[in-house]
């Protein structure tokens, strides 16, 4: 879709109903089946893929990566024949944290999914939008996307079953039911390819994590954003935490999740997890300020992460209507650097809207 339609397809995102019963509830007991559940579920409001990870060249140059496909279903024009009705929409954002340039290399796109030119699959993972594509063949994610300044071709190899977040794939985000999401990870998984900067090509291999969330009413009442950290441990392990918070920076909700080296996986409630700023960064295009540098702890672990580099803030204006930091960290503890992975802030510079 051309440029000039991202501003129309942005006020599509947000200009929906807040009609929760036009969508279909997440609600707690639901089985997660796969590969089914790799699709998408166009009854559902909103629902994304992420991939994020740490890459590093044969040089021995170290790189973030972020490929997310959104797909959205704005609730209009939903009895139209018509093949130019939006009924579903798709996103795409896609960034490269370059230490080099000091900042994000990022692009992003928006279409409606009509015509073949965009979609995402319900049988498996399969999302696109024009030449941006991210699809799962057995046990491999392939993302391919050819953006301004930069193109990706990378495999992510997700030998492991997912990692089932909240009670069995009901991850709770709020004081009612209804304030969730159906949601599991793929972490540790096992990146190699090809980064394409400024047109010279990369060879590049690395760790990577996904996530698969898909819900109708995100966010409850007084809730700003969230804070979310995914951290692949050294020792093949994982650990997920995330916060949602209010005006005050006060945690409305919070959780998390381990998986062990030993492949033992437990979940984590509200009391578990908690988040403590140590340093802020204030973007110089925004004026918004991140807490960029912080301590998590995770039931009896406390991790800090320092990032990659401290701009890694992302525009989506244009597609999602979002400003948001997405960041490549180090995760350290006890004085030593245990493991890598990404960590996201949502609602820095104003309430976010889904």
């Amino acid at each position: 879709m051309k440029r000039r339609a991202f501003v129309a397809m942005a006020s599509l995102f947000a200009a929906g109903p807040l009609a929760a019963q036009r969508y279909a509830d997440v609600a707690p007991g639901r089985v997660l089946a796969f590969p089914r559940d790799h699709g998408s579920h166009p009854a559902f409001r909103t629902e994304w893929w992420y991939i994020t990870g740490w890459l590093r060249t044969r040089e021995g140059r170290d790189l973030g990566v972020q490929v997310t496909f959104f797909r959205n279903r704005p609730d209009v024009a939903e009895e139209s024949r018509s093949a130019f009705a939006p009924r579903q929409v798709v996103f795409a954002h896609a960034a490269l944290a370059d230490p080099a340039l000091g900042r994000l290399r990022h692009d992003q796109r928006a279409a409606r999914a009509a015509f073949g030119l965009a979609g995402a699959d319900e049988s498996t993972t399969h999302a696109w939008i024009d030449d941006w594509s991210l699809a799962l063949t057995g046990n491999r994610y392939v993302a391919r996307i050819a953006a301004r300044g930069f193109a990706l071709d990378l495999a992510f190899d997700a030998p492991e079953a997912p990692l089932l977040q909240g009670l069995g794939g009901y991850s709770r985000k709020g004081p009612r039911e209804s304030h969730a999401s159906h949601y599991y990870s793929r972490p540790q998984l096992a990146a190699r390819g090809r980064v394409d900067i400024d047109g010279r090509a990369l060879d590049v291999e690395g760790r990577a994590w996904l996530d698969h969330e898909w819900s109708s009413e995100y966010l409850a009442p007084g809730a700003v954003g969230w804070d979310w950290v995914g951290i692949n441990l050294d020792d093949g392990g994982a650990r997920m935490a995330f916060r949602i918070r209010d005006s005050q920076s006060a945690p409305v909700w919070s959780g998390g999740a381990s998986r062990s080296a030993s492949r033992e996986d437990r979940t984590f409630g509200r009391d578990d997890v908690a988040f403590a700023p140590r340093r802020t960064w204030t973007s110089p295009r925004t004026g918004f300020r991140y807490p960029v540098e912080l301590d998590v702890r995770i039931d009896d672990e406390t991790y800090t992460l320092r990032p990659l580099i401290d701009d890694q803030e992302l525009d989506s204006r244009s597609s999602t209507g979002t400003v948001y930091w997405e960041g490549a960290v180090r995760a350290h503890r006890l004085g030593r650097e245990v493991g890598r992975g990404y960590l996201e802030l949502t609602g820095y510079g104003g309430a976010l809207r889904l």
